[in-house]
């Protein structure tokens, strides 16, 4: 008799634990915060996406720029040096004045950014346009899960704080979209890079009449707010218990901190727990840096023309299934991470990641041991239109058109895909 019994209690309280959790995703309140915070996440999404994009216009525009590869990549890596001080920032900022105000100064600093970028006159100015976009990214990318993680149900939270990481990659989608909108508009790249504020806009007006984050609020003791806000995430019935967990979290991180003044970073590297939960987290992140997928985001559409598609708007077409897969992905993700949990989560996309590396880095070989070399008697028959780099070098039949490609000049391929060199018509 005990068998069934304790089955029936089994099955009595997974029922119980589906339905509680079903209602906390009923919570409009919740998801009102998760996706007030979530924005944050487009921001950090949509600047990411959309130099891609706008660079090839911006090469065009600008010729100092279209000359210097570095001029190219000070605009594309100018925000993430502003993203390393506003995260630098962004702890003191939080800590300090609240994850509201925070949210709020980064929406304030990105706005100004991208007005600047639009009505740049020259390269520098888009540069400290650029600069300033990624300060307020910097922050946002730390206040906006902060927020979301402080601010929902523990049954749910993995989910919730997920939903960053997918406006991150629905922001890059969308910048990919836009871009593709506004390849045919006067000022091209102006409106595609403007366009950043109007979220940042959004987000500030949502903010204002949004709540601080209750953990924060426990930690300056002003208690009667964070239960007030408590009390519209939890069921009534969890209250009190979530109210005295918070408590007890709050006094034990306040005695923490009172007692590790002493305590050098050194001493704590020697508990064998800390160091494995640092090499996990932090070696996760510079993992996820290193494989590339940044450079793929900030490079896409120069990269499919490198591989031969010449038009602006072809290479931005193709970069979209690219943004489209990556937000596809996170969606997956969400879904499964709190029901496969995210060691087994971890391993599975580690693997892909593996996969998928090993198959780019094939391609890649492939296309520079196949391409085509560039024919000297047929192009030099037209020289007027032959790629200046190629007249000039003095090793052209070893040329191909790979090397036309680098040097800016496309290529028109004859009968037979054996003829490269002249500029793209």
């Amino acid at each position: 008799m005990g068998a069934p019994t304790e089955r029936k209690a089994s099955t009595s309280t997974q029922l119980s634990e589906s339905s509680r959790t079903s209602k906390l995703w009923a919570n409009g309140y919740v998801l009102l915060l998760t996706l007030g915070a979530g924005i944050g996440g487009l921001l950090f999404g949509y600047d990411t996406g959309v130099i891609s994009g706008a660079l090839l216009y911006i090469r065009d525009d600008f010729r100092e720029v279209n000359e210097s590869t570095f001029l190219q990549e000070t605009i594309v890596s100018m925000a993430i040096a502003g993203a390393i001080i506003g995260a630098a920032v962004g702890g003191w900022v939080n800590d300090r004045h609240g994850r509201k105000i925070a949210t709020l100064a980064a929406d304030c600093v990105f706005a100004m950014g991208a007005v600047l970028m639009a009505a740049a006159p020259n390269p520098y100015v888009l540069i400290l346009g650029r600069l300033f976009v990624g300060f307020g990214v910097g922050i946002a990318s730390l206040s906006a899960p902060l927020y979301i993680a402080e601010a929902s149900p523990a049954e749910i939270r993995g989910a919730l704080v997920s939903t960053n990481v997918l406006f991150i990659t629905a922001g890059q989608f969308l910048s990919f979209l836009i871009n593709l909108g506004f390849t045919e508009v006067s000022g091209t790249w102006r409106w595609m890079l403007g366009v950043a504020g109007i979220p940042a806009v959004v987000q500030f007006i949502v903010m204002l009449y949004l709540p601080e984050s209750p953990r924060w609020l426990f930690q300056k003791e002003k208690y009667e707010e964070a239960v007030a806000i408590l009390e519209k995430i939890y069921p009534e019935d969890q209250v009190s218990y979530e109210v005295q967990k918070l408590t007890n979290s709050v006094d034990k991180e306040l005695l923490s901190d009172a007692s590790i003044g002493g305590i050098r970073y050194l001493d704590l590297m020697k508990s064998k727990e800390i160091r494995l939960a640092l090499w996990a987290g932090v070696g996760l992140q510079v993992f996820q840096q290193i494989v590339g997928i940044n450079t793929v985001m900030y490079y896409s559409p120069t990269i499919v023309e490198l591989a031969g598609f010449a038009s602006n708007k072809t290479a931005l077409l193709l970069s979209l299934i690219v943004a489209f897969v990556n937000a596809m992905g996170t969606i997956v993700g969400i879904y499964l991470i709190d029901r496969t949990g995210r060691r087994q989560l971890v391993i599975a996309s580690l693997l892909g990641v593996i996969a998928a590396l090993a198959l780019l880095s094939t391609s890649f070989y492939l296309t520079s041991t196949d391409t085509p070399l560039v024919s000297v008697h047929s192009t030099l028959e037209e020289p007027t239109f032959a790629c200046s780099a190629f007249l000039n070098s003095t090793i052209k039949p070893s040329w191909n058109c790979r090397d036309c490609l680098k040097a800016g000049c496309d290529f028109c391929a004859a009968q037979g895909n054996q003829v490269c060199g002249f500029y793209h018509t």
